[in-house]
């Protein structure tokens, strides 16, 4: 009896492997690469004659589009599509529209789309060093100098306290250190200026004189990010994505520094009032998008921009599990992702817990977070996290 089975092939280099595993020549396996992987690729709020088109077209390709029935007989005026192919289908789908002068941007989108979600290595420069993302995740250490932080207020709010807490940290094996001044959790107003740069500059200078690994600095403030870079930060994290201070692009143009751009909805002081989406990915990938508009338009180099759908900032407990659950999802942007799962209440919630006591539901997400595609993690048990990061990486790599 003839035994059978069910590849989970999600990556290209894994169906590369396992055409090679058969013994098919290097010609049948350029050939046969683009076939086996199926994509599902949503196209919104198209007009009908559009989606009627693609449908037709894929299906000639031995695809499909799945549309609203009533466009059929055009008695609606749009309609979503989710098309539905192998990676060979849809660059022939792509060449196909190129010979419709109207349909060329849903081709060139598309296109734009496809090199987006296979590419998996990208590089951040920083002043004194390179980092490398996709052949392992990075891990980004949380230092809040702050004395009302959810789950770590007080505990590194003098400065010395601070330093050592950061280089225990890139001792146990971070990879960037991130030094915020100002809390920005559920119910937090916002910090004077001036307060926020007492806070994060004497630690910035004291510790970047003594660790070798980037400082970020975790503010929405340009002027913060401006004076913080130059006291030896070399990473701007914006919890914003530049919509509370969009001055905050030039900076990090100036300085040509990564720049993170988290998706947040309203401000921490109302984040979590009335949270609803009608679309959670949709309308964060629009925000994301705007916002990565917004730096490269400032003159951000497109390769200095990391993304982060922004757990916790302005979603619920199942919007939270779904954000993690497809956050490959959020490839489609080009951009690495950053993810920030630890000690946060949709855990608390879950697990009954307080702040000190979500280590083991912070990990359990980290390892699927990145499984589903995180290229970075910021967390504050760097020790543990590290540990649970280098088993997630190994699974991830492993081919076979």
């Amino acid at each position: 009896m003839n035994l059978i089975r069910n590849l989970h092939i999600t990556e290209m280099k894994e169906a590369i492997h396992q055409i090679e595993a058969i013994g098919v020549d290097p010609d049948g396996i350029e050939l046969m690469r683009g076939k086996a992987l199926h994509l599902n690729l949503k196209v919104e709020g198209m007009d009908i004659r559009t989606a009627n088109i693609l449908k037709q077209e894929m299906l000639s390709l031995g695809g499909d589009v799945a549309l609203d029935s009533r466009g059929l007989d055009c008695t609606v005026p749009s309609t979503d599509g989710l098309l539905m192919g192998t990676q060979k289908q849809f660059e022939k789908l792509i060449q196909k529209l190129d010979s419709y002068p109207h349909l060329q941007h849903i081709g060139q989108a598309l296109r734009e789309t496809l090199q987006n979600i296979f590419k998996n290595r990208f590089t951040l420069r920083c002043r004194q060093r390179t980092l490398t993302l996709g052949e392992r995740t990075l891990l980004m250490g949380v230092l809040n100098i702050t004395p009302d932080s959810f789950s770590d207020g007080g505990l590194y709010f003098e400065r010395d306290k601070a330093i050592a807490h950061g280089l225990k940290m890139a001792e146990e094996g971070a990879d960037i250190i991130d030094v915020g001044g100002e809390s920005t959790r559920p119910g937090s107003k916002p910090l004077a200026l001036e307060e926020e740069l007492r806070r994060v500059l004497p630690v910035i200078e004291g510790l970047s004189k003594e660790v070798k690994i980037p400082i970020s600095i975790d503010t929405y403030k340009s002027e913060v990010a401006r004076r913080a870079i130059e006291s030896g930060a070399e990473i701007i994290n914006d919890i914003s994505g530049l919509h509370f201070d969009p001055g905050l692009a030039q900076v990090a143009a100036e300085a040509d520094t990564p720049l993170v751009l988290m998706h947040i909805r309203g401000t921490p002081e109302t984040m979590q009032k009335d949270v609803h989406y009608d679309s959670l990915f949709s309308e964060i990938i629009v925000y994301i998008k705007e916002s990565i508009r917004r730096a490269e338009a400032a003159g951000v180099d497109p390769e200095q921009i990391v993304i982060d759908p922004g757990i916790g900032f302005g979603k619920n407990l199942e919007d939270n599990l779904l954000l993690i659950k497809h956050l490959s999802e959020f490839r489609i942007l080009g951009k690495p992702i950053l993810l920030g799962t630890s000690r946060k209440s949709f855990i608390g919630k879950i697990l009954n817990t307080l702040p000190d006591q979500r280590l083991e539901g912070t990990l359990a997400s980290i390892v699927i977070g990145i499984l589903n595609g995180a290229h970075m993690i910021r967390a504050h048990d760097v020790l543990q996290t590290k540990r649970a990061i280098a088993i997630a990486d190994a699974i991830r790599m492993t081919e076979g």
